[in-house]
């Protein structure tokens, strides 16, 4: 009898663990929402995005943190200045570790006719940017 309980409750321990983990996945609020850009991820990172500092701003070539990286820090980048990246080359994903707000844009240009988005300093973790990132402005607090 004390086999058939124990056997019971196991059973009965896991399917509420199963039952609450869906419930939990159902009704969580993305931990993006309420971030200037939805689909950034305030603290989120990847094992591989590990290798972007505090104080940088980091692109990858490729979703997920993929790809070649290139960083950018303030002491070489003009406040509210333009920034394009290299000639043929973009950005598909970024870190934002300057503790200060930073717009990537589609253009090359920083022009705002295109798609663009501003991601709040101190640890913006973006895996799939929505547009390929052409150029990028950091802004003063």
């Amino acid at each position: 009898m004390r086999l058939r309980t124990t056997l019971r409750t196991s059973r009965t321990t896991a399917l509420l663990a199963g039952l609450l983990a869906a419930l939990t996945a159902a009704f969580a609020i993305p931990p993006a929402l309420g971030t200037p850009a939805a689909h950034a991820v305030a603290g989120h990172r990847s094992a591989s995005s590990g290798d972007c500092d505090a104080g940088q701003l980091c692109l990858w070539t490729k979703a997920d943190y993929g790809g070649a990286r290139r960083t950018y820090e303030l002491s070489g980048t003009d406040i509210e200045s333009c920034v394009p990246l290299p000639k043929g080359s973009r950005a598909a994903a970024l870190a934002n570790r300057t503790g200060r707000p930073v717009t990537t844009y589609q253009s090359a240009e920083c022009a705002e006719t295109a798609e663009f988005d501003t991601y709040p300093g101190g640890g913006s973790w973006v895996p799939r940017s929505p547009y390929r990132v052409r150029a990028f402005k950091v802004w003063e607090r």
